[in-house]
């Protein structure tokens, strides 16, 4: 028989998820994973509910949520969330949001999120890409500063070609052995084209 499986999620342990909780029930959900805390990372390793809530689903079951930011953390969670479901053969349900997917208009306004969901992408990656290019314009390279520049990188350069170890030039410089580590691949690049 298919079975209406509840998620609730709250963010931090001092949330509460009752209001969902008396929602899910509410709808019939027979079951409800319930996920107190869940961290930053997007991943359901940090999602232990979630985890267990996919592995149990069976054929024809539906998700039910009370609200779409209960269940993923943006958009495309949320999209990546759904298709695995579809793809596991059940259903999703949001309560209080016109989103269910076992009908034609749920599954419409799905690929509408989608299309949203890539234009956002899209248009990060498109100011992204404006602001280095205003920054270029102005002079100005991304990043945090290079730690070797001007003077001391010509000593750093110097050193190195008198054999001094990339630790023992990081120490004398204050530097890290990573930025030398960068320096000296530079040098040996420079070298093998000829221009050093």
């Amino acid at each position: 028989m298919p079975r209406l499986i509840g998620y609730a999620r709250v963010s931090t342990h001092d949330q509460d998820t009752a209001l969902q909780l008396d929602a899910l029930q509410a709808a019939g959900c027979a079951q409800v994973f319930e996920e107190k805390a869940s961290g930053k990372s997007a991943g359901k390793a940090s999602r232990p509910q979630l985890h267990a809530m996919l592995e149990g689903l069976e054929p024809g079951d539906t998700v039910v949520v009370w609200k779409l930011d209960r269940f993923a953390r943006s958009t495309r969670d949320a999209l990546k969330l759904i298709e695995e479901l579809e793809a596991r053969g059940c259903a999703f349900r949001c309560l209080t949001q016109p989103i269910d997917t076992s009908g034609p208009a749920g599954r419409l306004l799905l690929t509408i999120l989608a299309a949203l969901a890539e234009f956002e992408v899209g248009m990060i990656s498109e100011r992204t890409r404006a602001g280095l290019q205003a920054a270029k314009e102005r002079g100005r390279s991304p990043g945090r500063p290079k730690a070797l520049r001007g003077p001391i990188r010509r000593q750093a350069e110097w050193l190195l070609e008198a054999g001094e170890s990339q630790a023992d030039v990081a120490r004398s410089l204050r530097v890290s052995e990573a930025t030398v580590h960068r320096l000296a691949r530079e040098l040996k690049a420079a070298s093998r084209a000829g221009d050093f």
